[in-house]
């Protein structure tokens, strides 16, 4: 029979793999955000509008709906700020779809900002261990940084514009990855990769 820390173990352990499926599924939105806007260098000002209010729409649909489900305990309160966050800038940018493009910019950088201090926050919060608070405030700093970056030179090329959108939804999304993949469970298999590529030599005799 299980002791009751080895069942709060196993609950713990159950709660931070359904919140990593959550982390995982917004990094591949965010990846295909990105992927969608470097295939697509001519894309206009309304298309633009309408694929970045359905990417944050969509993200914050998936966390919200998991914040409410009963795996979520001590994350939920941190789900429902940001999934919240995405919602409402998601359906204020397809409800505004006459937005120009210094504003959707400016709403751009600051939806990076705040996502990425909710994601520094969370780095502290949640009960993930050291390696995934590093990549996940990783993660903060990276979307903080682009969205004072927008906000600083709101004036740049369009494609340098959408070179830097791109790349930050493709470094968000990769690192959202790492974090639903575990980044312990990352660091040992590239130890096991190295140590299979490059086995112990045996004594001769």
């Amino acid at each position: 029979m299980d002791s009751l820390a080895d069942q709060a173990e196993q609950l713990t352990g159950t709660q931070l793999k359904s919140m990593r499926w959550v982390v995982g599924l917004n990094g591949l939105l965010s990846i295909a955000f990105g992927v969608v806007i470097l295939a697509w260098p001519g894309i206009s000002l309304y298309a633009l509008t309408i694929l970045f209010g359905a990417y944050t729409l969509a993200s914050g649909v998936v966390g919200l709906a998991y914040s409410f489900s009963a795996g979520a305990n001590r994350e939920r309160g941190w789900l429902i700020v940001s999934s919240l966050l995405g919602i409402a800038v998601g359906a204020a940018v397809l409800i505004w779809t006459g937005i120009s493009t210094l504003a959707l910019l400016y709403v751009i950088g600051a939806y990076a900002i705040a996502l990425g201090i909710i994601a520094i926050g969370g780095a502290f919060w949640l009960p993930i261990d050291g390696s995934d608070t590093a990549l996940m405030s990783l993660s903060g700093v990276v979307s903080t940084l682009f969205g004072i970056v927008i906000f600083t030179r709101p004036g740049t090329g369009a494609l340098v514009t959408l070179a830097l959108i791109a790349a930050f939804a493709l470094v968000a999304g990769v690192t959202q990855l790492a974090v639903a993949i575990g980044g312990k469970r990352l660091l040992d298999g590239g130890l096991k990769g190295a140590v299979e590529r490059n086995p112990k030599p045996q004594p001769s005799h």
